[in-house]
């Protein structure tokens, strides 16, 4: 068995289905979104501060920028746990946490385009075809 194999199988032994629980606030091996998107990895025993003691916290200035922090931290908690389930694609408690992070995102994206305009050139906040989304107002148009 070459170090790679074992580095694989120590891995797999380390995280296995056993460590998490099935709910968000109950997973103790898990960041919530927000905690793992500042430190870059939901898993609590593979992040490493590396030089700096305390991660930056986001502030941001307005509820719009809140809500898009949410969906930030949102999505990378989705694709950390897209990354795992790559190579755990059995854990059923991951991927109903998963299935949970996708469908609060899905909402929080909803909420924001009803109150700030479309997110995206494909949303389906969007009313007016071809390019109705150019006449939202802009980030910067307050």
């Amino acid at each position: 068995m070459n170090n790679y194999q074992k580095f694989v199988n120590n891995f797999m032994d380390q995280y296995s289905n056993s460590n998490y629980m099935s709910k968000k606030g109950n997973c103790s091996n898990l960041y919530d979104d927000y905690q793992g998107f500042i430190r870059g990895n939901l898993f609590k025993n593979l992040y490493d501060p590396y030089k700096i003691k305390q991660p930056y916290e986001i502030k941001p200035m307005n509820e719009q920028a809140d809500m898009l922090t949410k969906i930030d931290a949102l999505s990378f908690a989705m694709t950390d746990l897209q990354l795992y389930l790559d190579t755990h694609p059995t854990d059923r408690n991951m991927l109903s946490l998963f299935n949970e992070y996708r469908e609060e995102k899905k909402n929080k994206v909803r909420e924001y385009e009803t109150k700030y305009g479309s997110l995206t050139t494909n949303s389906n906040s969007l009313n007016n075809y071809p390019w109705g989304w150019i006449d939202e107002p802009w980030p910067w148009e307050g």
